[in-house]
């Protein structure tokens, strides 16, 4: 898992996990980028997360992946992201094809439900809670 100040330089990130991964006898190497759209006259988006249940959910994906014999690799923005900026990026290297596809979708459809992830809209020099976007995190009371 990294973290990043800011937006995420995807090309950086995806070709490093790439090179860093393809020698592995790897036979899928799949990525998610998630980039900030233009829409409802926001100037970007940004986020604050809590590291210890972040990395303790990531964790626990880690452990789903190795049971599929394949490990998923995530970065994601501390602050502020400007549209059409990247502020997340998700990848899986397995051996199989189909684990790698089946394990990108869950884990990525996991992340927008449960990630201690708190993102906030930035329309001019105001930054507003995105509550119409946002869900309860499990066991969380935050927006209760």
């Amino acid at each position: 898992m990294e973290l990043y100040n800011g937006a995420l330089d995807a090309n950086e990130i995806t070709s490093r996990w790439y090179n860093d991964n393809r020698l592995k006898n790897y036979g899928a190497i799949i990525s998610f980028v998630g980039v900030v759209r233009d829409e409802g006259g926001i100037d970007g988006l940004s986020f604050d997360l809590y590291e210890p249940i972040l990395k303790a959910w990531f964790d626990c994906w880690q452990e789903v992946a190795k049971s599929q014999n394949a490990i998923i690799l995530m970065a994601h923005s501390k602050g502020d992201v400007a549209i059409h900026k990247s502020s997340f990026i998700a990848g899986v290297c397995s051996p199989k094809r189909k684990v790698a596809l089946k394990l990108i979708n869950e884990f990525v459809e996991d992340f927008k439900a449960n990630a201690p992830i708190w993102k906030y809209d930035l329309v001019g020099d105001e930054r507003i809670y995105a509550l119409d976007r946002s869900q309860k995190l499990p066991n969380a009371g935050i927006l209760a």
